[in-house]
């Protein structure tokens, strides 16, 4: 009997939707029945994790807890900003899988010795830490790429996923590149909506593929 999946959504809506796809697609199944239970709270209503992490900590906290009392056995949150409030949600006394740590390891996988982030200020600023206690340099965007960047992922979260959004991705990525990175963190949720591995001259490592990968493993264990 595989545990019960419980995910704390909604930050951004799409993201998390192709994040449960991907659940989906990837779960080893020849029915039904194989497949993951799993209970979402999609709830675009979370106070803004950069600008308002308490309030936004109150928030997950909470959904943790209904997550709890629904049945849910693990958590998990294809969020990377909202990491940084992780304290809320563990408060819950649940498993909660890090999606930070889980594509950090992954990415050292790939023996670089400088990795790229593509991330909000907030998810930045857990991978720069997670990536320099691993003694891996971290590379970031710089001067008026960082709000090129979140230009590109506002314009998701306004269902705009379209070919001036996914150039405007692409080149940011090629910007870490040309800045010294071996491989690049898609550390943001809504960068995969914009981003494939072919579009990038290095390895592309998926922090909502990471984290799907992660709750089947723990899931179905």
């Amino acid at each position: 009997m595989s545990k019960i999946l419980g995910v704390l959504g909604g930050m951004g809506p799409a993201a998390t939707v192709a994040f449960l796809a991907r659940v989906q697609a990837l779960t080893p199944a020849e029915g039904d029945a194989d497949h993951i239970r799993i209970l979402m709270d999609l709830n675009p209503q979370v106070p803004d994790r950069n600008t308002r992490p308490g309030e936004a900590e109150a928030e997950l906290a909470g959904m943790a807890l209904r997550l709890k009392a629904a049945g849910a056995e693990i958590l998990a949150m294809p969020c990377n900003t909202a990491h940084a409030q992780k304290a809320g949600i563990e408060a819950s006394g649940l498993p909660f899988i890090d999606m930070i740590a889980e594509t950090v390891v992954a990415a050292k996988a790939h023996d670089a010795r400088a990795i790229g982030v593509l991330a909000t200020p907030g998810g930045e600023a857990l991978y720069r830490a997670a990536l320099e206690a691993e003694g891996v340099k971290p590379v970031l965007l710089q001067g008026e790429d960082r709000a090129a960047f979140m230009a590109c992922v506002y314009a998701v979260k306004r269902g705009d996923a379209g070919p001036v959004q996914r150039a405007g991705m692409r080149r940011l990525a090629d910007a870490l590149n040309a800045a010294g990175a071996d491989a690049v963190i898609a550390g943001c949720t809504e960068v995969p909506l914009l981003l494939e591995a072919a579009d990038v001259s290095v390895p592309l490592i998926d922090s909502a593929e990471i984290l799907a990968r992660a709750c089947i493993r723990l899931c179905l264990d």
